[in-house]
């Protein structure tokens, strides 16, 4: 009887990888549910922690409005594309993405606080999906790496309609604002953090 071979340290690392990206991203995506089930039990009461612009007290919510959504629905449409891009970026390495999405919640949070109208409160995770789709969109030209490009275009092709009409100031219904800022700061965040590698 012939032994089947094992796997190899490489298929090991990438399985691991993968383990490793998909529980970080389906425990991230849970937290924000359970929290929105918090805030409904709460009377909205989680609402507060959205950013409401040009108000000193208010750069204290600029980290946990990514974490924060005014219903149900809002947070359903933020989950799957969380989850996948998440994933997608996580894959390169749990520490990278940690201080990508940390540079993107930041940043994001930081422009809409600047720039958003007087009287708003901006709060969920969209921003941080369109710094994560700016980012895996450059991430594999920036590191020269034709696998990653690959995933770049994919993901291009696959939400490259939705993010363009959450920029457009014309759709009132989204902070665009937020969109945008998340945008710029994934695209910055690939050039931050980039790790050269051959093209092959």
């Amino acid at each position: 009887m012939t032994a089947l071979p094992g796997r190899t340290a490489r298929e090991r690392s990438t399985g691991d990888r993968a383990k490793a990206a998909a529980g970080l991203m389906a425990g991230w995506v849970a937290l924000l549910w359970l929290l929105e089930v918090v805030d409904t039990m709460t009377g909205h009461a989680l609402d507060g922690f959205g950013i409401e612009p040009r108000r000193a007290a208010e750069l204290l919510d600029v980290v946990p409005a990514s974490f924060v959504h005014f219903g149900f629905g809002h947070i359903a449409s933020n989950s799957v594309p969380l989850l996948v891009l998440g994933f997608l970026a996580a894959l390169g390495g749990l520490r990278r993405f940690a201080a990508v999405a940390a540079t993107i919640i930041v940043a994001d949070g930081l422009g809409v606080w600047l720039v958003s109208p007087e009287h708003s409160n901006t709060a969920g995770a969209s921003g941080l999906v369109f710094g994560l789709f700016g980012y895996l969109l450059v991430r594999g030209f920036v590191d020269r790496r034709v696998l990653d490009m690959a995933v770049g275009l994919v993901v291009a092709a696959v939400w490259g309609s939705s993010i363009l009409l959450g920029l457009s100031p014309a759709n009132t219904s989204v902070s665009w604002q937020g969109h945008l800022f998340g945008l710029v700061a994934g695209v910055a965040a690939a050039f931050a953090f980039r790790r050269r590698g051959s093209l092959s």
